[in-house]
C-alpha cells in the first residue's frame, strides 16, 4: 500500500508519540516534541480526518475508546512496520561541529545474511560513511543513535562493532574526504 504524504506524517507522529513514552531523558523528549510540532502544523485538518479513516480501514491504526467516550488512535503492528520503514528512508545524521574523533563501524556478517550485510553497507554509505575496507567504515560525526537503529533494523547486533577513535593513520586523507580542517588549521 502506497501512503500519501499526510498518511506518512500521521504514522510518523504516532510513532514519535510512542518514542516519547520510551524516552527517559529531557533532551531526547525535547527533540521528539520539536519534530512533532513541526509536522503537525503542516497537516490540513480535513485531509487529516479522511486519512485517519483510511488508515483505520486499512488496519494500519487501531482505535481504542476511552472511558470518557473519546477515541485514541494507536499504531497497529502493521502500522509500526510502516512507520519504521518511513523513518528508515528519511534517516539523516546531523553534522555538528567536528569533535576530532572518528566513528568506526566494523562488521563480519556471515554469507547467509549477505542481503542484510549489503543493505547495511549501502545505508551507511548513503548516510555519508566512507569505506576504509570492505567491512569497515568511518564517519566523523556523532551517530551512535543512528547506528543502534540500523543494527536493530537489520538484526545484526552480534556481528557489528561501533567504536570511536581519537587517532587513525590515514587522518589527513579522511579529513580531505570529509572536507574537515587539516591539523594545525583547526584551532
Amino acid at each position: 500500500m502506497r501512503l500519501s504524504p499526510t498518511k506518512q506524517k500521521i504514522l510518523l507522529l504516532l510513532g514519535a508519540g510512542a518514542a516519547l513514552g520510551f524516552s527517559y531523558t529531557p533532551n531526547r523528549q525535547g527533540k521528539i516534541l520539536k519534530s512533532l510540532s513541526k509536522e503537525w502544523k503542516k497537516i490540513d485538518e480535513e485531509k487529516l480526518k479522511r486519512d485517519i479513516r483510511d488508515l483505520y480501514r486499512s488496519k494500519v491504526i487501531q482505535a481504542q475508546e476511552n472511558s470518557d467516550g473519546a477515541l485514541t488512535f494507536i499504531l497497529s503492528e502493521k502500522g509500526k512496520l510502516k512507520e519504521l520503514t518511513y523513518r528508515f528512508a528519511e534517516m539523516k545524521i546531523q553534522k555538528k561541529p567536528w569533535d576530532g574523533k572518528w566513528r568506526v563501524i566494523i562488521f563480519d556478517i556471515p554469507e547467509k545474511l549477505r542481503s542484510g550485510r549489503d543493505a547495511l553497507r549501502k545505508k551507511l554509505c548513503e548516510l555519508g560513511f566512507y569505506i576504509v575496507q570492505k567491512s569497515a567504515l568511518v564517519f566523523p560525526y556523532e551517530c551512535s543513535d543512528e547506528i543502534e537503529f540500523l543494527i536493530e533494523f537489520f538484526d545484526v547486533r552480534k556481528y557489528v562493532r561501533y567504536g570511536i577513535l581519537e587517532k587513525i593513520d590515514n587522518d589527513i586523507h579522511l579529513r580531505k574526504i570529509f572536507q574537515l580542517p587539516q591539523k594545525g588549521t583547526d584551532g
